[in-house]
């Protein structure tokens, strides 16, 4: 049995931006997973489509359970053949992706069609479909589920991602990381307590200075 998902994403930068950033994306604060990118192939076809071929390297940390299946040399690395057909005159472009290692193990198949918004032509539709197989007796269904859920966490990494590089190449300020912001926060409240200390060590001074004065009057 495989696990079908179905989802539908839209960027508010037009497809000719979405296009551009597309080849840009790596490295970005949300691709930490993403280690390597090469172009093996590209050419243009005589009705002028763009093909392109790109072999990704990406860190395959696999969980706990998994790793007792599989002996400690096995590769972490899942090596991912990206497959993309571009058509400038329609505005559309799709891309086909799956892995060629740990294929016993599972099978991530993606497809993503990229196009101009229906409802906003100055915005990108992406419809994505995945398919996530295995073959492993007697634990695929988990398999299946674990690599299903990673699925959907790569599918928001990469469309913050996406929304980092666009805001760059806009000439835009990118959207803080989680992260970043929470580094922030940490420094503000850090300042804010050594405020409130100062604070009230300057009260604790005046009311001691203010009891000595009172005691002074009485003496």
């Amino acid at each position: 049995m495989v696990k079908y998902f179905l989802g539908q994403s839209v960027l508010r930068s037009s497809w000719d931006q979405v296009f551009a950033a597309f080849w840009q994306r790596y490295p970005n604060p949300y691709s930490k997973h993403v280690l390597t990118e090469d172009i093996v192939h590209r050419e243009v076809t005589p009705d002028q489509k763009l093909l392109s071929r790109r072999l990704l390297t990406k860190t395959n940390r696999m969980p706990r359970w998994a790793e007792r299946l599989f002996p400690a040399n096995v590769a972490h690395s899942v090596y991912i053949l990206e497959d993309s057909i571009v058509d400038p005159q329609n505005q559309t472009m799709t891309t086909f992706t799956w892995n060629i290692n740990h294929a016993r193990l599972m099978v991530v198949e993606e497809r993503c069609v990229y196009c101009v918004n229906s409802d906003n032509s100055g915005w990108t539709e992406i419809r994505r479909e995945a398919w996530v197989s295995s073959s492993l007796f007697g634990v695929s269904r988990a398999v299946q589920e674990f690599g299903l859920a990673r699925f959907k966490s790569n599918v928001t990494k990469t469309m913050k991602g996406f929304e980092y590089i666009l805001a760059k190449l806009q000439g835009e300020a990118p959207s803080k990381t989680l992260v970043e912001t929470a580094k922030e926060a940490k420094e503000k409240a850090k300042e804010t307590a050594l405020a409130a200390t100062e604070k009230a060590k300057d009260l604790a001074n005046k009311a001691a200075t203010k009891q000595q004065q009172q005691q002074q009057q009485f003496v």
